[in-house]
């Protein structure tokens, strides 16, 4: 027989193993280095490449491998499935392991298509009630200088919040002969720059003020609608870069840009929250560092001072180095993994969840219908209670 899942080390099973599931397994290999969470095994890293898989494996620590992510979901053995796989793939796999009973994280956006994260929000509430936890995988929030701004923020200090930009520029599709790919198709994409990197901006903005969006208009476009593939050039059918204004229910407005060919920004997210009584500014190049303006001092001595977020107050950072010592991008999905683990150990949802993951969802399909109605203003219902807002 089996020993119970109470009785051992949670078995987790990680589906995908490239850019994202590099990120996820350096932070399940060495979480329990530094928090102290749940005890957990490594189990089965899963690829539909077998030898790439087995060669991933051996790199991060998976302990075997497999290339049939259904065997996996029907092992005794296996507690958590970690997704980071394509999009495309997110609900089938998602919703299967949930009915399964694993408790399941998966990367952001939640899905492709508004309908499938509502299929997916679903599936989350009804394995909730068995004690079946998800989450979605919006790292950015585990930045302890975003954390430190939501406190802040939450506190008052900035005051009554009136305006907020964040933008997400990258520009490694600058270069108008780089190679097509599954990310520039929307079949399997999606979306192109608006749900790969405007997820993160949006989110940020629902996460940083506890808001929510009521209207949204936006703007689409395609700067290099052709790429060299396999047999020629090929029609890239996404969007390289978006453009969104979001009405909050708080009457504050967002402006969100976002764009992978803006020359020269490698990975910068820029996010300016302004408020009555103050303003904070964060850029994810500069990750350590968050600046704080308090307007309520005598305008002699206002100025935005630089915050160096690395002390043990600071979120996440008692766990980390001596004072002063910075940490990477690659930290947040360790707390990522902490939280999650935290939250099936003491049986509590997690943070964000899917409903959250929907919400962004149902932003990014309004920004795509007020792009196609030439940015014309679509608002958003209120989800009711039972839809988890």
């Amino acid at each position: 027989m089996m020993t119970s899942p109470a009785k051992r080390p949670l078995g987790v099973a990680m589906i995908g193993y490239a850019f994202m599931g590099k990120a996820h397994s350096n932070a399940w290999r060495n979480v329990a280095s530094f928090f102290d969470v749940p005890a957990f095994d490594q189990k089965v890293l899963v690829g539909r490449d077998a030898a790439g898989v087995e060669e991933a494996a051996a790199k991060y620590g998976w302990a075997e491998t497999a290339t049939d992510w259904r065997a996996v979901l029907d092992r005794d053995d296996i507690d958590i499935v970690d997704i980071c796989a394509p999009g495309w793939m997110h609900a089938e796999i998602a919703i299967a392991a949930l009915e399964a009973g694993k408790h399941v994280l998966v990367e952001k956006p939640l899905a492709n298509t508004l309908a499938e994260a509502e299929t997916m929000a679903a599936a989350a509430r009804a394995a909730r009630v068995q004690g079946v936890q998800s989450m979605i995988g919006f790292n950015y929030r585990r930045v302890p200088a975003l954390a430190l701004a939501k406190e802040l923020i939450a506190e008052g200090r900035v005051g009554t919040v009136r305006q907020v930009r964040a933008a997400y520029l990258q520009d490694w599709l600058a270069d108008e002969t780089a190679p097509m790919s599954w990310r520039l198709n929307k079949e399997t994409a999606g979306s192109g720059a608006l749900g790969d990197i405007a997820s993160h901006a949006i989110d940020q903005v629902l996460f940083l003020l506890g808001d929510r969006v009521t209207e949204v208009s936006g703007r689409l476009h395609t700067f290099v609608d052709r790429r060299p593939g396999v047999d020629g050039l090929e029609d890239v059918t996404v969007d390289d870069a978006a453009w969104a204004t979001l009405s909050l229910a708080s009457g504050a407005i967002a402006s969100v840009e976002v764009s992978r060919v803006a020359t020269g920004q490698k990975n910068s997210l820029k996010l300016e929250v302004y408020g009555d009584k103050g303003a904070i500014s964060f850029d994810l190049e500069n990750l350590n560092e968050l600046r704080f303006l308090d307007a309520t001092v005598p305008v002699r001595e206002q100025g935005f001072r630089r915050i160096l977020v690395n002390e043990p107050e600071h979120p996440y950072l008692g766990a980390w180095w001596p004072q002063g010592h910075i940490i990477g991008w690659e930290h947040t999905f360790t707390h990522e993994i902490c939280d999650f683990l935290l939250a099936i150990q003491d049986g509590t949802p997690p943070s964000p969840s899917f409903e959250d993951g929907l919400e962004v969802q149902r932003i990014l399909n309004a920004i795509e219908e007020s792009a196609a109605a030439k940015s014309s203003t679509i608002p958003l219902a209120r989800t009711t209670a039972s839809e988890g807002a």
